[in-house]
């Protein structure tokens, strides 16, 4: 078994964090087993070397290894992608094609952010590993595969279970053993090292000097909380190696590649936020529409008493407070910070200060208008015949309808 430091230099791993450290022994501990291996961590921490360890010190170190993106795949390929498809199986299946399971037989497969897996995938996911058949899609023959699976993902999984976006025993299934990488801000010690090697990997593919740090910006870089890891300090790295004409880089001229905490980063929502908070767009025009349809309700109650009743004062006390709902504004109860306003677009008559006259309208409702399907089916076929001159050929297809069938209406109706 190769050491620590050999793998480090192999795989070019930087760092003497304890949890980095910790994390690589438990990957070349069990890189000789077939036992499913499941690495978390944040996004940009390098997530995508511990398969990569594990495959190369693995007895299946010559057959091959895929890395598969479950994120960047379209729900509706994802099982053609992993599983393959028959000729024929949807549009544009041409030909028949094998899957990342059926090619990577005997080998590795790397499904990075595996918790953007739908649930139907997920299935199929499962019956892999439990007894290494699947199906390819639009076949009925089960096919075998010796693959050893290492997912990795950057979401809260039991979070994820608990919403029931993942499977709970895919998850024990995939996390047979739990790699975690710590983030970048953990790793105060090797920022450091870490923008050394980038600054100079650089500084030889773009044939310049090598930018140094002065002690004050070394200061600078190790405090940054670094959302973005790993690869965001290499991309500050190429940003100051590239721009910078002075190769001696002090805090002040590091602090211009530096975001400022909250200001493009995404917003930090609490995690404890209840349930009946808005946490999407969506949920927002639910709670809209919801609104709009008990008021639509309401309106028809009060118009319906207004038409049976000529005491309009009497029906306004008895309605008063359908009619403050309904015509007052209001905000959907949120948060202070989080509220949003629904502003509600009343018509002419809601302009008007005196609630009588709002619903003066409401009197001049015809109660005695017939709302028969067959009333409105023969005003139509008349209002058609008067429009063509009485061609039924013409009449017929305004209204939609065959000939034969305006005829047998026509004669049906006495027309």
């Amino acid at each position: 078994m190769e050491s620590l430091q050999a793998i480090k230099q192999r795989f070019e791993i930087i760092g003497n964090d304890l949890q980095l450290n910790r994390a690589l022994e438990k990957a070349i501990r069990v890189a000789p087993t077939d036992i499913s291996v499941l690495v978390t961590g944040e996004s940009g921490v390098g997530k995508e070397s511990i398969p990569k360890i594990i495959h190369h010190l693995s007895h299946r170190k010559h057959a091959k290894y895929i890395a598969v993106n479950c994120g960047a795949i379209p729900e509706g390929t994802i099982d053609s992608e992993l599983f393959g498809h028959e000729k024929g199986a949807f549009t544009g299946a041409t030909t028949t094609r094998k899957g990342y399971f059926e090619v990577a037989d005997g080998g590795t497969i790397f499904l990075d952010e595996v918790g953007e897996l739908p649930l139907t995938t997920q299935v199929r996911l499962l019956r892999v590993l439990e007894n290494g058949e699947f199906i390819k899609v639009g076949s009925s023959q089960v096919q075998k595969t010796n693959v050893r699976i290492v997912a990795a993902t950057n979401l809260n999984m039991h979070e994820g279970i608990g919403k029931g976006k993942f499977r709970e025993d895919l998850y024990y299934r995939l996390s047979t053993i739990e790699i975690t990488l710590p983030p970048l801000r953990e790793r105060k010690n090797d920022i450091h090292l870490l923008f050394r090697k980038f600054a100079a990997d650089f500084a030889q593919k773009y044939k310049m000097p090598t930018i140094r740090l002065t002690d004050d910006a070394v200061k600078i870089l190790e405090n940054y909380g670094f959302p973005g890891n790993i690869r965001q300090l290499k991309n500050i790295a190429e940003q100051v190696s590239v721009v910078e004409e002075n190769r001696q880089i002090n805090s002040q001229s590091l602090m211009q590649y530096l975001p400022s905490k909250g200001t493009n980063l995404p917003s930090v929502i609490d995690e404890n936020k209840s349930a009946s908070d808005f946490s999407s767009e969506r949920e927002i025009m639910y709670q809209i529409l919801f609104d709009m349809r008990n008021d639509i309700n309401d309106l028809k109650k009060l118009t319906l008493d207004l038409m049976k009743s000529d005491d309009t004062v009497k029906v306004k006390e008895e309605n008063k407070h359908l009619i403050q709902k309904i015509y007052s504004e209001k905000t959907i109860e949120q948060p202070k910070e989080n509220q949003i306003e629904v502003v509600r677009l009343q018509d002419s008559y809601a302009n008007n200060s005196n609630i009588d006259d709002e619903y003066e309208f409401a009197e001049t409702i015809d109660a005695d208008e017939s709302l028969s399907i067959q009333d409105k089916e023969i005003e139509l076929i008349k209002k058609s015949l008067e429009r063509n001159n009485g061609k039924r050929k013409m009449a017929a297809k305004e209204l939609g309808i065959s000939e034969r069938t305006l005829y047998r209406k026509i004669k049906q109706y006495d027309l």
